[in-house]
């Protein structure tokens, strides 16, 4: 208890520039903690969905009443039932126009799902940079204030005979506290950076692999007849 006392007090007593700095670095890090835990439930729920919608659609089901019934619930779509929605409303569009070869059909079919992915990779990557930014400036941050309490430290000492440990110790602890604190804003932000985004990575790969295998499905469909709709994979 004492020494978190000590520590209050020194911040407390700090120089003007040195609480500027800490105010800084401890609204950083409450942002970046706030975007870490708010990734995580986005990527988390991005993972659980992408499983769920890969269970159904591998099931063998009836592709068209799968569509019907995403475009039925009429709610956001997130993920791979946005890339199937954008691939699958495409193919049947461009089937129901006529004059387009199979190769012309499921090349526009995958330009709307590659629109799709890439709103779905731009949505999953938001923030990130945010995490990047904190962890790279904060250390630099906390050191210009450890900087200047130091500079202020030795400047007191200018007005005395004799300068003691006792009289330094003060001054070089409240700037020390603000390379901590870049530090602990930092570190965090570095580590959920890291991790967040080689999870993308591995969903953008998934979502990738995705558009590929719808592809693969609608192109044994692009000769048949309009009328009959693609059933199962």
């Amino acid at each position: 208890m004492t020494d978190q006392l000590s520590v209050v007090g020194l911040i407390l007593n700090a120089s003007l520039v040195v609480q500027i700095v800490l105010a800084l670095l401890l609204g950083a890090s409450i942002s970046s903690w706030a975007v870490i835990f708010r990734k995580r439930a986005e990527i988390n729920g991005a993972r659980s969905a992408s499983d769920k919608f890969e269970e159904a659609f591998w099931a063998g089901g009836d592709l068209t009443a799968m569509y019907r019934s995403i475009d039925a619930a009429k709610k956001p779509l997130t993920g791979m039932e946005s890339i199937f929605q954008a691939g699958f409303r495409e193919f049947g569009r461009l089937r129901q126009q006529g004059g387009m070869t199979a190769a012309q059909l499921i090349e526009g079919c995958r330009r709307s799902m590659r629109v799709a992915l890439l709103r779905e990779t731009d949505r999953l990557e938001k923030s990130l940079a945010m995490l990047a930014t904190v962890g790279s400036i904060s250390p630099y941050v906390g050191l210009f204030g450890t900087v200047w309490g130091i500079m202020n430290a030795f400047y007191g000492l200018g007005n005395v005979q004799q300068a003691t440990l006792a009289m330094v110790a003060p001054g070089i602890s409240e700037a020390l506290i603000a390379t901590a604190m870049g530090l602990f804003a930092a570190i965090p932000a570095v580590i959920a950076y890291n991790r967040y985004a080689d999870q993308v990575s591995r969903l953008e790969l998934r979502y990738d692999t995705f558009v590929e295998e719808l592809s693969t499905i609608l192109q044994r469909h692009a000769n048949v007849r309009p009328a009959a709709a693609p059933a199962a994979q």
